[in-house]
């Protein structure tokens, strides 16, 4: 197979947990606030009357547009970057959510998941690049550690949709406005830090980054095996984020404030995955990573839909604690087929995973509404066979930790 040339480059700058954690912690309200709306589907769904389909469009709405603008947003910060972007994207976060608590009809609800993908846009691509720029070369731990910060967001959302949100109604989502202006406040002091790197760094030669062995039709085809990857887990990840409240609601008949508590489960076991992930992957490669992960999670899937409510809980922390290690393992690894494009390749990762899995949640809805819940979550078992393709990816040299030089 072909290789990509990862020689490492020498060190002169120290890891800033500091900043790690900051964007971390804003990934984390950032992530929150995006949950809101799959939190409220159980009431919007009351409410208003919605069925599977319209649920399924509400997550299109939101993650297409986070996905079609990311790669742009990525691209466009690698050549002008923009540090106090993280903290404009907050703006839309603060709008979004004040649209989804006023909101009365499905396409206003439709238009608050819009403005809210347009922050999610925003921060992610730009958020990933102050991690790798903090990593002092502790690639895989710096993105697990920013990463960990939004699936932990995303597993709080049951939680407050089940003690705030549920009880309470819409009008409740309005409280999180005060979520989105803490978040600003964090990535303005984020930008500042930003700024100053790039002031201080402005003028100094450039560390060149690792030659790019690869052929192009070998990176067309690993990205392609890249984007098949993403779809088994984040189609997957789809299915429960939106479905699995409903999917325990029908089949064990749980309250739907019981169910979020199952997703919580699921959701903090997803949070743990993803921060183990990134370590191991700088210990034993990327790939190692992404086989265990993948491959790794299709047993629990299968057997999952067959379980009893006990077994079905236990089932669903594995697979979230399995499935979801790979994903900063694929960000560090995609990133390094392309050196020098470290903006727009998360923006594409993270924008092909949103939009895959917003994608997936829609057909997945229609799915629902002819063959039923359950019937959708015995097909989506079969989701991690796909990871036998990272057979064919490249391989990499084996990955000391890769030492960065200030741009």
């Amino acid at each position: 197979m072909d290789a990509v040339e990862s020689t490492p480059i020498v060190a002169v700058q120290k890891t800033s947990v500091a900043i790690i954690l900051a964007v971390s912690a804003s990934h984390l309200l950032n992530d929150l606030m995006q949950f809101l709306l799959p939190a409220l589907y159980p009431l919007l769904k009351e409410t208003y009357g919605l069925n599977y389909v319209q649920i399924g469009l509400l997550t299109l709405a939101q993650q297409m547009t986070a996905s079609i603008l990311q790669p742009a947003v990525g691209l466009y910060g690698d050549v002008k970057p923009k540090p106090y972007w993280l903290a404009i994207s907050m703006v839309f976060a603060l709008v979004g959510v004040t649209l989804l608590a006023t909101a009365n009809s499905f396409w206003l609800l439709v238009l608050a998941a819009m403005v809210g993908g347009v922050g999610s846009a925003i921060f992610h691509p730009e958020a990933s690049r102050v991690a790798r720029l903090a990593s002092g070369g502790k690639l895989g731990f710096a993105q697990s550690l920013f990463q960990v910060g939004g699936n932990l967001g995303t597993s709080i959302g049951p939680l407050a949709a089940a003690y705030l949100i549920l009880p309470r109604g819409q009008s409740s989502v309005g409280w999180f406005a005060l979520v989105a202006i803490a978040a600003l406040i964090i990535l303005a002091t984020v930008g500042r830090w930003y700024a100053a790197h790039m002031r201080a760094h402005s003028g100094r030669p450039v560390a060149k980054a690792a030659r790019q062995l690869i052929s192009r039709p070998r990176l067309i085809g690993a990205f392609a095996v890249i984007g098949a990857l993403l779809l088994s887990k984040y189609v997957y990840i789809s299915s429960i984020t939106s479905y699995y409240s409903f999917f325990l609601i029908e089949k064990f008949d749980l309250t739907a404030q019981q169910a979020q508590l199952y997703l919580f489960l699921f959701l903090g076991a997803v949070a743990a995955g993803t921060f183990i992930g990134g370590p191991v992957g700088d210990r034993f490669g990327r790939l190692t990573v992404i086989w265990c992960s993948i491959v790794g999670a299709l047993p629990f899937t299968l057997v999952l839909p067959h379980l009893d409510l006990t077994w079905t809980a236990v089932a669903s922390v594995l697979v979230g604690l399995v499935l979801s290690s790979a994903f900063s393992a694929i960000v560090v690894y995609a990133q390094e087929l392309i050196p020098g494009k470290v903006g727009m390749v998360a923006g594409f990762v993270f924008g092909f995973a949103f939009g895959i899995g917003a994608i997936g949640a829609a057909v997945l809805g229609a799915l629902a509404d002819h063959f039923g819940i359950i019937s959708v979550f015995n097909l989506c078992a079969f989701l991690p066979f796909l990871g036998f393709l990272t057979v064919l990816l490249p391989k990499t040299d084996r990955p000391a930790t890769l030492k960065v030089q200030p741009a």
